[in-house]
C-alpha cells in the first residue's frame, strides 16, 4: 500500500485496520484533529498532542491540515487494498542480517545529516523539501509523538516508498505526495534523531587571538638553559643567525610525497615518534658501514644531512683558558659554558685549557655535570697541562669518524710541557675539523719567539693519520692548516699590549663599556697577522671585550702587585676556512664572573657550513666517554637534591618572634 499519509507503517498492516478499529481508536483520532484546529485557529502551526493511530485514514490526516491547504484540495475516499502477499525469498545468512541492519543504520544517519532532506533510505525518488511558507511555520512534534515513532518499523522508510503518486496525471495526488512525504518526513527525522535536540553551532563574541607556532612555555623552554624547541628555534634563528635548522626535519617527508602537508606532517610525528619516520624500502637499501657515495641512504649523504640540518650549518662553541695550575674550580660554570646570549645551546662544545688544574677528571666530570644529559664527551686529550674536550649532542655522535690527536712540545727542555700544542682532529659528515690549543712563549718582548711556537705547530703536528683528507689537492706537506675543512686554534697566545701601564690604565678608566678600539690599536697580534707573519688564513672576530689578562685572583682588579703587569689580550680565538664564508662569528667574549685565575676564560660561539661526505671512512659508531656521562648526570642529581634540601632547611629554620 502507498503511504501517501506520509506515516510509518507496521510491515504487513493493512488499511483494513482503520475499519475495524474499536472505539479507543476513534477516541484517539477525534482528541488528536481537534488539537490540530485548535493549534491550527490559534497561529497556523501545524502540532500535535498525539499522533494517529497507523490505521487511519487519509481524510482524517488530511482533517489536521492548515485551512488554506484544504481549500486548494480536493480528496477522492480510498478504498482500501488487502497487503501484498509476501514475496520468497532465499534466507539470509547472519552475516547478511547484520550488513543490512548497519546498512540501514549508515543511510539513515545521512538522510540525519542531509541540509536539502533529499536522501532516500529506499532507493526511490528524491524526497521534496517543505515549501518555504510551511518550513517557516512548522515546529517540531510533541514528546508524544516521538514516543510514538519509536514504535514504528526500522524498516518502514524501505516498506513505503515515500515520494511516489499512485495517479501520475492528477495534480491533486502529486500535491498530497509532497504533502505527505514531506511530513513523513519530518516524523522520520524526529524518531531517527532520538528525541535530541540539535543545537546551533556557538561563535565567538569577537575573533580568536592567534595561535602560537610553539605551545611550549618560555620558562620550560630555558629551565635547563639547552632544552631547545624546533619552532621557536627556527624562527629565532632565522632573524638572529641566519639559521634554519632542526634535527626534526620533514623536508624529505614533503619531497618524497609522503605527506600533503604540515598537518599531516605532525600527525605521522604524534603516531610515530618526534623523530621523523622512516619507511621500510629505505631501512631495506641503506648501506652504513659500506656506502661510498652520496646516493639515498649513506648515513654521512645529503640526505641524511639534510633532515638534521636543513641549512646544512651547525653551531660550535671554542673556549681557552688558562686556570693557572689552581686546584679550586669555580663553583659554576653556566655562565661560561651557557650564556645568556644567545638563548640556545650549540651543537658541538670544545674547550681547551693551558696550565690545567691537577685532576683532570674532575675538571671533565664538571664540564659533563654543566652541559648535562644532553652531550657526551666525543674524546680528551693531554699533553702536560694542555687539556682539551670535544663534546657534542648526543645524537649527532654517529655522524663522527674517528677522533685523532697529536701534540708538539715547543720548550728546550722537553720534559716540562707547559708550552707547546695540542691537536685534535675528526670529520663530521663530509666536513673535516682541526681544533688546536697552544700555550706560547711569555714575556712583553718575545713576539719573535711566539712566532717560532707557532711554525713548529704547524710543522709537526701530523695529522690526519687515518682519516683521509677530504681534499687532498689543496693541502700542503708543510702546514697542517691546510689538510682540514675547518680550523680552529685558540689559547694563551702570550701577546701583548705595546704600552705602558698608565697609558692602558687611562684608556680603560676612559672606556669602562666595550670601546676598547684604542686598546686594540697597541696589539702585538693584530699587527702580526696583518703582516701575515703568523696565522696566515686565519681571521679573528671583532673585539668588544675587556683584556683578560692579568688580574687579581678573585678580584676585577688588574695586577696590583710590584710587576705591576701591562693588561693585554693573551688569550684568544682564531679560525680558517677552506672555503670562503663557511665559519661566520655570532659571539666573541670573555667570562669576568669567572675569577679564580688571574686570566678570564674567552669563548666564541660560530655557525660553520658543513657538507656530505662518504661512508667509507672509520666511524666512531657512537663511542664517547659512558664512565664521565654517569658520573656527571649522577653529579648533576645530586647538587640539586642538595641544593632543594638547603631550601626547605632554611624556609623551616625561620623563627617568628612576637615583641
Amino acid at each position: 500500500m502507498s503511504a501517501l499519509n506520509g506515516f510509518p507503517q507496521h510491515s504487513g498492516a493493512s488499511v483494513s485496520r482503520s475499519t475495524e478499529g474499536g472505539a479507543i481508536q476513534d477516541l484517539q483520532a477525534k482528541k488528536a484533529s481537534k488539537a490540530a484546529k485548535k493549534e491550527a485557529d490559534g497561529n497556523g502551526v501545524l502540532t500535535f498532542e498525539d499522533l494517529p493511530t497507523v490505521g487511519s485514514s487519509l481524510n482524517e490526516t488530511l482533517k489536521l491540515l492548515p485551512g488554506e491547504l484544504k481549500a486548494n484540495m480536493r480528496i477522492k475516499s480510498i478504498t482500501p487494498r488487502p497487503p501484498r502477499k509476501p514475496r520468497l525469498e532465499r534466507a539470509a545468512s547472519l552475516d547478511e542480517k547484520n550488513w543490512r541492519r548497519w546498512r540501514r543504520f549508515r543511510t539513515s544517519q545521512e538522510s540525519l545529516t542531509d541540509p536539502n532532506e533529499t536522501s532516500s533510505s529506499s532507493g526511490s525518488l528524491q524526497e521534496a523539501s517543505l515549501s518555504s511558507p510551511i518550513r517557516n511555520r512548522a515546529s517540531p512534534c510533541d514528546p508524544c509523538c516521538q514516543q510514538n515513532s519509536l514504535h514504528s518499523s526500522p524498516d518502514a522508510s524501505e516498506a513505503s516508498p515515500v515520494g511516489k503518486s499512485r495517479g501520475g496525471s492528477s495534480d491533486l495526488g502529486k500535491r498530497a505526495s509532497e504533502i505527505s512525504s514531506a511530513f513523513g518526513g519530518l516524523l522520520r527525522g524526529k524518531a531517527f534523531a532520538g528525541g535530541k535536540p540539535r543545537l546551533s553551532q556557538i561563535m565567538p563574541a569577537r575573533p580568536l587571538p592567534p595561535m602560537e607556532l610553539n605551545v611550549a612555555s618560555h620558562t620550560l623552554r630555558t629551565a635547563n638553559r639547552i632544552d631547545s624547541d624546533w619552532m621557536d628555534y627556527r624562527h629565532y634563528s632565522q632573524h638572529k643567525f641566519g639559521r634554519v635548522s632542526s634535527s626534526l626535519s620533514d623536508t624529505r617527508l614533503h619531497g618524497n610525497g609522503m605527506v600533503y602537508d604540515s598537518c599531516s606532517t605532525d600527525s605521522m610525528k604524534s603516531t610515530f615518534s618526534l623523530l621523523t619516520p622512516i619507511r621500510s624500502k629505505d631501512v631495506r637499501s641503506r648501506s652504513y658501514l659500506e656506502g661510498s657515495l652520496l646516493a639515498s641512504g649513506a648515513l654521512l649523504g645529503a640526505e641524511e644531512l639534510s633532515r638534521y640540518f636543513p641549512d646544512r650549518t651547525i653551531g660550535i662553541f671554542v673556549a681557552t683558558w688558562n686556570m693557572q695550575g689552581q686546584k679550586d674550580l669555580p663553583v659554576n660554570l653556566d655562565e661560561f659554558l651557557l650564556p645568556t646570549d644567545p638563548d640556545y645551546a650549540q651543537d658541538m662544545y670544545v674547550i681547551g685549557v693551558q696550565e690545567g688544574c691537577p685532576d683532570r677528571r674532575e675538571w671533565e666530570i664538571r664540564l659533563q655535570e654543566t652541559l648535562g644529559p644532553h652531550y657526551v664527551l666525543l674524546y680528551s686529550a693531554a699533553h702536560g697541562v694542555l687539556y682539551m674536550s670535544v663534546f657534542i649532542r648526543r645524537d649527532l655522535i654517529w655522524f663522527c669518524s674517528e677522533v685523532e690527536s697529536a701534540t708538539v712540545t715547543t720548550r728546550i727542555v722537553s720534559q716540562i710541557k707547559t708550552k707547546g700544542a695540542l691537536g685534535v682532529c675528526f670529520t663530521f659528515f663530509g666536513t673535516s675539523f682541526l681544533f688546536i690549543t697552544s700555550h706560547f712563549t711569555s714575556g712583553d718582548s718575545k713576539v719573535n719567539e711566539r712566532k717560532l711556537d707557532y711554525n713548529k705547530t704547524i710543522q709537526a703536528l701530523t695529522l690526519p693519520k687515518n682519516v683521509p683528507d677530504t681534499n687532498p689537492y689543496r693541502s700542503s706537506s708543510t702546514d697542517v692548516t691546510t689538510r682540514f675543512d675547518e680550523v680552529f686554534w685558540f689559547g694563551d697566545f702570550n701577546f701583548r699590549l705595546n704600552k705602558d701601564r698608565e697609558t692602558v690604565d687611562s684608556i680603560l678608566s676612559q672606556n669602562p663599556g666595550t670601546d676598547v678600539a684604542k686598546l686594540l690599536a697597541y696589539d702585538q697580534l693584530i699587527s702580526e697577522m696583518s703582516k701575515e707573519s703568523i696565522f696566515k688564513g686565519f681571521q679573528e672576530a671583532e673585539i668588544h671585550f675587556r683584556p683578560s689578562y692579568k688580574f687579581d685572583i678573585g678580584k676585577d682588579s688588574y695586577d696590583t702587585t710590584s710587576k705591576q703587569r701591562t693588561p693585554s689580550y693573551t688569550d684568544r680565538v682564531v679560525f680558517r676556512s677552506r672555503y670562503r664564508g663557511d665559519i661566520q662569528a655570532v659571539k666573541y667574549s670573555s667570562c669576568p664572573v669567572i675569577r679564580t685565575s688571574d686570566h678570564r676564560p674567552v669563548f666564541a660561539l660560530f655557525r660553520v657550513k658543513v657538507r656530505p661526505g662518504r661512508d667509507n671512512i672509520p666511524l666512531a659508531a657512537g663511542q664517547f666517554d659512558r664512565e664521565l656521562y654517569l658520573m656527571g648526570i649522577k653529579r648533576r642529581i645530586t647538587r640539586e637534591l642538595q641544593k632543594r634540601q638547603e631550601q626547605k632547611d632554611q624556609r623551616s629554620s625561620s623563627i617568628c618572634s612576637i615583641s
